[in-house]
This record gives C-alpha cells, sequence and structure tokens, in this order.
C-alpha cells in the first residue's frame, strides 16, 4: 500500500484534500454570510456574490425540475473513480499529470458534496468588465478549469520526454546487460 501511494500519482491526493477543505471552507463561509444573491463588491473587476447553480457549467440544464441534480451526482461520482483510478496508474515521475488529476478530482469531488447534499452547487466568484459578468463559480471550479489546462499542457509538451525516458531506459538496460556479461567474463578468466 506505501509503494502505490510513494510510486504513483496517488502522491498528490494530499493537494486533492486541501483544496477540497479549502473549496468546501470558503462555500460554507459564504453561505453563512451572505443572503442568497446578496453581492459584495472587491475589486473594479471581481465581486463576492452568492449564488445557487442547479445545472452544470454556465447553469446547463438548470431548469430541468431536479432531475439533473442525480444526473450531475452520478457524473461527478464516476469521473472521481475515473480520476482516482488514473493517478494511481501514473508513474511518479509524471508530476504534471499527477498534478492535473488530483486538481480535477478535487473540484469534482467538491461539487459532488453540494450536490449530494443541497441539491445545486455553491457559487460566488464573479468576475466583470464593462457591465458583463462572467458566470459565478467557486474554488472547485478553479481547480477542475486548471487540472484540464495543465492537462492539455502537459499533452503538448510530453512528446519528447515520453521518447527521452524511453531511450534512457533502454540505454539503462542495455548497460546493465552489458555489466552481467562482463562480470561472466571475468569470472570465467
Amino acid at each position: 500500500m506505501k509503494k502505490l501511494f510513494n510510486e504513483t500519482g496517488l502522491r498528490w491526493l494530499w493537494l486533492t484534500l486541501l483544496l477540497l477543505v479549502i473549496d468546501q471552507v470558503t462555500k460554507h463561509w459564504v453561505a453563512g454570510t451572505f443572503d442568497y444573491k446578496e453581492s459584495l463588491y472587491v475589486l473594479p473587476f471581481f465581486n463576492l456574490f452568492y449564488i445557487h447553480n442547479e445545472g452544470a457549467a454556465f447553469s446547463f440544464l438548470a431548469d430541468q425540475g431536479g432531475w439533473q441534480r442525480w444526473f450531475f451526482t452520478a457524473i461527478a461520482s464516476v469521473a472521481s473513480i475515473v480520476f482516482l483510478v488514473w493517478m494511481a496508474k501514473t508513474p511518479k515521475q509524471q508530476r504534471l499529470l499527477s498534478i492535473a488529476f488530483a486538481l480535477i478530482l478535487s473540484g469534482a469531488v467538491g461539487n459532488l458534496i453540494d450536490r449530494a447534499l443541497f441539491g445545486y452547487v455553491i457559487d460566488f466568484l464573479d468576475f466583470h468588465w464593462a457591465g458583463y459578468h462572467f458566470a459565478a463559480f467557486n474554488i472547485a471550479d478553479s481547480a477542475i478549469f486548471i487540472g484540464a489546462a495543465l492537462m492539455i499542457f502537459e499533452s503538448f509538451t510530453n512528446k519528447e520526454d515520453d521518447k527521452d525516458s524511453g531511450k534512457d531506459a533502454s540505454q539503462a538496460s542495455h548497460n546493465k546487460q552489458e555489466e552481467k556479461n562482463n562480470k561472466t567474463n571475468k569470472v570465467e578468466m
């Protein structure tokens, strides 16, 4: 079990748990401090704005009468399991990919907890410019976004690393065989 956590992407589960705690604490702080749809000016382009999202990103399917709660809960549950398995199968050398999985897992579980407990996700980060507001979101959404961006970045940057690590493994295997042959030759002499 220790090897599983030391030798795979699961070594980044601490990051998942840290962001999950931050997400839940901030959501509960907002829900306990603000009235529903209350807004607090923070910066010329940013407000805290307490809102419920019964749908997915950008309130997709929010007005569908309740079935979407269980649909999105099921999707988040499956996604969480998939990312946990991927983390367990990712070698520790693939640090960026493991971090990406940890971030996405954190976000999926954070929003899953909200849906299971309340039937909606608590959003409160409201960025705006010149009267146009981006859809409000939360820490879990941010973790998912950053994790997905890291996965995309990693997919473009790991090609050479894979080739190099394949060469390194092949060279190491060749060196080991040569060393074995040298020992055998010394014994025969």
